[in-house]
């Protein structure tokens, strides 16, 4: 194979994201052969262009021997279960995030890809590429930063109004999307806690059902977590407050990173804090420090740098940025914090993924909600990006 034959599957707003620079080739030794969308208006764009096959059926698509991987941009629930389908039928997959809705369905996933190794199973996480967090990974793993101690991470800008969860019918719902603001906008920060500092030990959630918006999921959110070596982070977010604030304080015994307005600042101690705790002989005396911004650049189209990661990983065995199994981690924290605020109890991880798929069977099989769906005007969602 000289060329990789990509399909998409789901043609909202990434998948379409993703079409577009696919089609401007823009990607290395791959194409864009084949496009799928059970929505017949969302294929109407892509109908008459050269070497391009419009299906109204994914299955037909993965069947028609016009692809050799598949981009799944479909709702959440679907991942699953064409990412498993598409792997049997010997195609390589990069899945959007979450890789699944829940835990308990990524376990089935990954035992799928296990099942069939030769082929390439990727996660869409390109937070992973972004230069400011490639920076940190740098600082905590070189010891730069010392021992991490605590992560606060205030995400709360993610602003949404009534009509952006009007805009389909399985948006913030517990059988289409099988969670809120954690398992959809928060997934890319997850994905950077657990990558940046592991994943914790145990956590409790406090999670807010609806409380700006008309859905039953979650939208608001205050969490606490904690590491099994005593480190400890809050996490919060919502898609109702406004103007909000994306701030990530990460400290450690050498120091603190702030990220926050598009900068890197380093508070750099001059001493190791438990050193220089021990040491001093004054009550009131504190490590020396001095004050760095850490200059980068935002990465031109980090999507595109993944897809092409995707495209070498299959052509020439290059190793993968974002392994479709490390989505385990990120799926697993949307969980298992809302798990915790739903049951009211701290939770140990790993979590039970039974408990939660169980949960939420029941959730969906008790709701009541009606959703409204309607139309709405179409803007540039990536203007969410860089974040």
């Amino acid at each position: 194979m000289k060329k990789v034959r990509l399909g998409i599957v789901g043609l909202g707003n990434i998948g379409k994201f993703h079409a577009g620079y696919l089609l401007e080739k823009k990607i290395a030794r791959c194409e864009l052969t084949a496009v799928s969308d059970a929505f017949a208006p969302s294929l109407e764009p892509f109908k008459g262009r050269p070497n391009l096959k419009a299906f109204a059926s994914c299955d037909e698509m993965i069947a028609s021997g016009e692809i050799d991987a598949l981009v799944i941009a479909t709702p959440h629930y679907l991942h699953t279960t064409i990412g498993m389908d598409a792997l049997k039928k010997g195609l390589h997959i990069m899945v959007e995030k979450p890789i699944s809705a829940h835990k308990a369905d990524a376990e089935r996933l990954i035992a799928v890809h296990q099942q069939h190794p030769t082929q390439i199973f990727a996660g869409m996480f390109q937070m992973r590429v972004e230069p400011r967090y490639l920076k940190i990974r740098k600082l905590i793993q070189s010891g730069d930063l010392g021992q991490l101690v605590r992560v606060n991470w205030i995400i709360t800008d993610w602003f949404r109004t009534e009509a952006y969860y009007a805009s389909g019918g399985w948006r913030a719902t517990w059988k289409g999307e099988g969670g809120g603001v954690l398992l959809n906008q928060c997934l890319h920060q997850l994905d950077m806690l657990q990558w940046l500092c592991g994943m914790p030990a145990r956590v409790r959630g406090f999670c807010k059902l609806g409380r700006f918006h008309n859905i039953e999921v979650e939208d608001d959110i205050t969490t606490y977590l904690e590491w099994a070596n005593g480190m400890t982070g809050v996490f919060l977010s919502s898609t109702g407050e406004a103007p909000g604030t994306n701030r990530l304080e990460l400290t450690g015994t050498r120091g603190k990173i702030v990220v926050e307005n598009n900068r890197i600042n380093f508070t750099r101690n001059d001493a190791d804090m438990i050193e220089f705790n021990q040491a001093a002989r004054s009550g009131f005396a504190k490590p020396d420090v001095w004050n760095v911004e850490i200059p980068f650049e935002n990465a031109n189209n980090p999507h595109g740098i993944l897809i092409q990661n995707f495209v070498d990983a299959i052509l020439d065995g290059t190793p993968l940025i974002a392994p479709g199994a490390d989505g385990m981690g990120s799926v697993e924290l949307a969980n298992v914090l809302l798990y915790s605020s739903l049951i009211d109890q701290t939770v140990e991880l790993p979590m039970e993924s039974a408990a939660w798929e169980k949960k939420l069977n029941q959730l969906i099989a008790e709701s009541r909600h009606e959703k409204k769906v309607v139309q709405v005007a179409a803007e540039d969602f990536t203007k969410s990006f860089n974040r």
